[in-house]
């Protein structure tokens, strides 16, 4: 049997080995805890073309994608999308996290209805049935405007119980204009929000003419949602990849980046060019990204893009840009 001095020899020695460099906590580098900067791209999965033209994008380049939108039908059911499962299963080979979107600018105007008390329930479970069919790894709420409704935290709140059941993701979409409309409560359920700073103006208001995206707003808008989140790892900034155009006698119409810089020669290092027919186009160009990228590294978690589709090729892509910046 050991004696008193053999069990001091090894109760020391205990010590010193739990004090080795290699195993103290406080070791960890603090960078290696931060979470990661995401770039978080949509795409709208409406258009005819979408999967050909989803196979061109780089997707090295981006962390999240989301598919706008999958919205039920007007008894509440989510039909099977073909087009969704060749989406998924082309982000998830290049190991990127696939969400599905709700909602949208355009929301059908039964969707709050499903929202209230006597629907939730019954609506979540099939939304969530829906996210497992197609195998994605969470859920983006999209609802803007009057969609913010009474019941609003009680539908995120829902969901966001069954997403954290399968380990799934929960965002949203969001605007500073009707900022005020969210409730403080719904808001801490989700995981990040891309914040949708863009669409100041726009062709629905001819006559307030001017940049509908520019870096200012960017910002301001993190400025306040900052002020609403306490992690500025959850707030991903988000950029437009298109313009809009004014003119004479209130005529607008609206561009996709790539269409801009293939019409006018040095487009992509500017942020507004005047058409042919006199009438202004504004977007952001590669110098606004590039700096929109540097604050939301600065002050966020991640930049937001709608919309990937609407990007241009080679040298002069928004989301090859944004990478570099991220990369540098």
């Amino acid at each position: 049997m050991p004696n008193r001095f053999t069990y001091l020899l090894l109760l020391f020695s205990l010590l010193n080995i739990s004090l080795l460099p290699g195993c103290r906590k406080n070791d960890v580098k603090a960078e290696d805890m931060k979470p990661a900067f995401k770039t978080v791209g949509y795409i709208m999965i409406g258009r005819p073309d979408v999967v050909q033209s989803a196979a061109q994008i780089d997707f090295s380049m981006i962390t999240h994608l989301n598919l706008a939108f999958v919205n039920p039908d007007s008894a509440g059911h989510f039909a099977d999308n073909p087009v969704v499962h060749q989406l998924v299963k082309m982000a998830h080979a290049a190991n990127v996290k696939v969400l599905i979107s709700i909602g949208g600018g355009s929301i059908p105007a039964y969707f709050v209805d499903y929202l209230a008390d006597n629907k939730r329930a019954a609506f979540v479970q099939s939304l969530v049935a829906s996210a497992t069919n197609y195998e994605v790894d969470g859920i983006d709420v999209d609802l803007e405007g009057s969609a913010i409704n009474q019941y609003y935290a009680a539908f995120v709140k829902a969901l966001s119980v069954e997403m954290k059941q399968r380990n799934k993701l929960l965002t949203a979409a969001v605007a500073t204009v009707y900022g005020n409309a969210f409730p403080d409560d719904a808001l801490q359920y989700f995981d990040f929000i891309n914040i949708m700073s863009y669409d100041k103006t726009g062709p629905w208001n001819p006559s307030n003419a001017g940049p509908h995206s520019p870096y200012d707003m960017a910002v301001n808008d993190l400025a306040y949602w900052s002020g609403r989140s306490a992690n500025k790892s959850k707030l991903i900034l988000g950029v437009p990849f298109y313009g809009y155009g004014f003119g004479a006698n209130n005529v607008t119409s609206s561009l996709p980046y790539s269409a801009i810089i293939s019409a006018f020669a040095g487009a992509e290092n500017n942020d507004q060019i005047t058409m042919n027919d006199g009438e202004i186009m504004y977007y952001n160009g590669i110098p606004t990204i590039k700096n929109k990228t540097a604050l939301a590294l600065q002050k966020g978690g991640g930049i937001m893009i709608w919309e990937l589709l609407q990007d241009a090729p080679g040298q002069t892509s928004l989301l090859k840009n944004i990478h570099d910046v991220i990369k540098q």
